[in-house]
């Protein structure tokens, strides 16, 4: 963790149990004055302290371990300002998250409003100046994501309303068992259909359910339980979307998002998949054979075991394609992912595309000194059958480098020496290495003459010389 300035979330926890400072003080060790300081963040939370503080609250203490506070909010400010003039220290966004969340979450949703009217702007001006313009990109799929992202992407009230039926689920034959309770309970009949492009499509006035022909039986289940989840769970889902502050043109699209939510808890119900990554250690490939999933519905499963008291690792779960385009972004803990200006090319997920199919992992390290183990692999999406189109991604699942050791994968690597992991960046815009081999764009912010100097920023790069290599 480092040393971290966490006073808000200290006095909290002292003030929870009643204790002045001198009692909390006395309890770990340290004068009343130096706790006194930590608390009004003129003195950093160290790991010696920090260790006191995990004995006396237990779990209480958790949160004290999120380096730097809301670390996730503070990685979104960062983002949000790092175009203007004048570095913002990472302590005052720290202070800044901890003592005034509210404020915080206030300058990044400004951020994005100023964005999304600088877009509408551009295009504005293309279409007054007669230029062709890009239409700008809807934000419904942006407001959902960041929905389940501000939840540290677990819905508890769906995993727990999931959880006593998928309990009761066989793996083996599971999607005819589920088929079977939609058509006793509710009337619904379920018919393969003809169009391999739809996955699913639901007719209200037949009551039917037309699926995909290519989807294997755990692809068939999911879509069956995310119908299920329309018809048993509505309530549930109802009250989240009214609680969720979205805009009513979002709420469709967040209904499909806690509909397939409550699907993913169905058929890998909490307690039944934390008990098997525990003991395979983690292990995607075993779990998602046992689960009779893909390697990625496994990888999001497991992105989402956060239930209070039965938490599982914290991992952060991402999706990309060959042009490093995110189409999934979920974290359970406060991993940045870069929204500006493209991801690190030195990131292992990239690297998946020149390995199909293969298991690779990676020890990285933020330009903040953070440890991160990656796992990453390809998946391809389509219909089967020759000159059939295909999509293929990279999915990846990280973790904290505190958590690797429970992971199967940490035997492929050395967790101890600082020289093993490889260091990486939220991004070119956003990331402050001054001598990355791999920076494609000088940093926002960063005055010119503090630049590397180098040829690829220029407009045309210069000829190699004769009998050099391309």
């Amino acid at each position: 963790m480092g040393n971290a300035y966490l006073g808000g979330q200290l006095r909290r926890l002292r003030e929870n149990h009643a204790m002045t400072q001198a009692a909390l003080a006395r309890a770990v060790g340290i004068s009343p004055s130096y706790l006194n300081q930590m608390e009004r963040n003129q003195r950093p939370l160290t790991m010696r302290v920090l260790s006191r503080l995990d004995a006396l609250f237990g779990s209480e203490a958790r949160p004290l371990h999120d380096q730097g506070g809301d670390g996730r909010l503070v990685a979104r400010m960062r983002a949000a300002l790092a175009d203007l003039d004048g570095p913002v220290s990472l302590r005052e966004l720290h202070e800044l998250a901890d003592n005034s969340p509210t404020i915080a979450r206030n300058i990044v949703e400004l951020r994005r409003r100023l964005r999304l009217a600088t877009e509408r702007a551009s295009l504005l001006a293309e279409q007054v100046s007669g230029q062709p313009g890009q239409p700008v990109a809807p934000t419904a799929f942006e407001a959902v994501r960041d929905y389940f992202y501000t939840h540290r992407n677990h819905i508890d009230d769906l995993d727990r309303a999931a959880e006593p039926l998928g309990e009761a689920l066989p793996v083996r034959h599971r999607d005819e068992r589920l088929a079977a309770r939609l058509a006793e309970r509710h009337k619904v009949k379920l018919q393969t259909g003809t169009d391999s492009n739809v996955l699913r499509r639901y007719d209200p006035r037949t009551a039917t359910l037309h699926l995909s022909p290519h989807l294997s039986p755990g692809q068939r289940a999911f879509q069956i339980g995310t119908q299920l989840a329309l018809l048993e769970a509505s309530d549930i889902i109802e009250a989240l979307c009214a609680g969720s502050g979205l805009s009513d043109g979002d709420l469709p699209l967040l209904r499909i998002g806690l509909a397939n939510y409550y699907a993913g808890a169905l058929i890998m119900p909490y307690r039944r998949f934390l008990a098997a990554a525990e003991e395979t250690r983690y292990d995607i490939e075993l779990l998602a054979q046992y689960f009779g999933v893909g390697f990625e519905t496994a990888c999001h499963r497991l992105s989402t075991l956060q239930r209070q008291g039965e938490e599982g690792v914290p991992f952060f779960f991402i999706r990309v394609d060959r042009a490093g385009n995110i189409s999934k972004r979920q974290s359970a803990t406060d991993f940045h992912f870069s929204r500006f200006g493209g991801s690190c090319p030195l990131w292992t997920i990239y690297d998946a595309f020149s390995r199909p199919a293969e298991v690779l992992t990676q020890l990285a390290e933020m330009p903040d000194g953070r440890r991160y183990m990656w796992i990453a692999r390809t998946v391809t999406h389509g219909k089967p059958g020759f000159g059939a189109a295909a999509k293929h991604f990279a999915i990846a699942l990280g973790c904290d480098v505190i958590h690797a050791e429970r992971l199967v994968y940490a035997k492929a690597l050395d967790l101890r020496t600082p020289e093993a992991a490889t260091p990486i960046g939220p991004g070119c815009r956003l990331c402050d290495r001054p001598a990355c081999p791999q920076r494609a764009f000088p940093m926002v912010g960063q005055p010119l003459a503090a630049q590397p100097s180098r040829s690829d920023f220029a407009p045309y790069s210069s000829p190699a010389p004769a009998g050099a290599g391309s």
